[in-house]
């Protein structure tokens, strides 16, 4: 196991904790789960019995009453441990998407009923927010949420939904005002918790490339009635809670890259050294050697950026109270940096992960294209993260215009 130098203390028990559980998972574990299709029920269980899944959790409510350095370390020691995405993907699903929000935004009642649960590994989550005809433009989502008495009723249709299979809980964002009504379209827009399971939120499961020891889903929504006491956070302002569930997406997936990074690049080292041609380990020739070195010196900076990014966003407290409009709302000021630094943190991430992955592959030559091998896998899975959280185009879309300064594009 080799310990990140920058880690001591609490963060470098939680990740060698991390590390010790994830290797505990053989490859052979990852490529029967991901051929199979196939939930990695006894990962998820060891994980949530080491209490990864309370991280961020308050201690009153069963957690460890950590932020998001804490939770990033858990990431990276699991994915390097052997999990690979795995390892930040069902941390994201739950606990990012599920019990950070409901953390900083919930009420006690909410916290009471949902947080416990979380962090026994009990509840499981997920987040409804991707449309089909939307995509990345959250503010053009269509599925709508209209007041009857003290209920919302909730119509529409989600894509790529992860998780919501064998979600307890989720978060859902909708309209409950339209930007004609609010005169900006930042506003009317709401998070509600839906209890799960439900009659009326029907989900499809859509094959695909990778990742396949979890389940993206449509999923439909037909007049699905909601409590009052369910809304997260104040009515028709969703958007700027929304931020403190988006922001640390892209910040733990780009833990997520960099520690894929590092363990392809692990594997493709011990090859290098070991594989004899020409009567010589092709460790030996620079032509091998230097897209390794280069690779492995990108991952060590994406990866501090990575953590600047985390450290920013635990720098900015949740509001006071979480239910005034006012008080969210003005928080957007302290969200611009996270925002800066969560985009620049997913950006370069992503690229010195999948060029590190790339290079890994490359080494291995022909067996690099072989399950046995792991790499191919590890390649299918991080080239995701091209395209979501948000693909690599709006993030530079984002440094241009509120990092640079340059005007909006036409």
């Amino acid at each position: 196991m080799e310990i990140p130098p920058d880690l001591s203390g609490d963060k470098e028990l939680i990740y060698r904790t991390a590390y010790e559980v994830s290797s505990q998972f053989p490859p052979e574990y990852w490529r029967e789960k991901d051929l199979k299709e196939e939930f990695a029920e006894e990962f998820f269980r060891a994980i949530a019995e080491q209490g990864f899944m309370g991280i961020v959790i308050p201690q009153e409510y069963g957690g460890s009453g950590y932020g998001l350095e804490e939770l990033a370390v858990a990431i990276e020691g699991l994915v390097r441990g052997g999990a690979g995405m795995a390892g930040v993907w069902y941390i994201m699903l739950t606990e990012i998407f599920l019990a950070l929000p409901i953390t900083r935004f919930g009420t006690k009642e909410q916290k009471e009923k949902y947080l416990p649960g979380i962090a026994e590994g009990r509840i499981e989550g997920a987040l409804a927010l991707t449309e089909p005809d939307v995509g990345s433009n959250t503010l053009l989502i269509k599925t709508t949420a209209v007041k009857e008495g003290d209920e919302y009723v909730v119509n529409g249709r989600k894509v790529f939904i992860s998780g919501i299979d064998r979600a307890g809980a989720f978060i859902l964002v909708a309209r409950t005002k339209s930007p004609e009504e609010t005169g900006r379209r930042s506003l009317g827009l709401s998070l509600f918790i839906v209890d799960m399971p439900s009659k009326n939120v029907r989900y499809s499961p859509i094959p695909k490339h990778g990742i396949n020891y979890s389940k993206s889903c449509e999923v439909y929504i037909e007049d699905l009635r909601i409590p009052e006491e369910n809304l997260l956070g104040p009515l028709d302002a969703g958007w700027y809670v929304l931020l403190d569930i988006l922001n640390p997406e892209r910040i733990g997936f780009a833990i997520g890259a960099t520690a894929i990074g590092y363990l392809a690049l692990s594997k493709a080292v011990e090859y290098a050294k070991n594989r004899v041609v020409f009567d010589r380990p092709i460790g030996s020739y620079q032509a091998v050697q230097h897209p390794l070195a280069r690779s492995y010196a990108m991952l060590e900076g994406a990866r501090l950026l990575a953590y600047r990014a985390a450290a920013t966003y635990d720098r900015l407290a949740p509001p006071r109270d979480p239910k005034s409009f006012d008080e969210v709302v003005s928080r957007s000021t302290g969200l611009s940096e996270v925002g800066r630094n969560s985009n620049i943190a997913k950006y370069v991430a992503i690229e010195a992960g999948i060029e590190a992955v790339y290079w890994a592959m490359q080494t291995f030559g022909g067996y690099g294209y072989a399950r046995e091998f792991d790499v191919e896998r590890w390649w299918r899975e991080i080239n995701l993260l091209r395209l979501a959280p948000v693909t690599q185009q709006l993030a530079l879309n984002y440094i241009a215009r509120h990092v640079l300064g340059l005007p909006r594009g036409t």
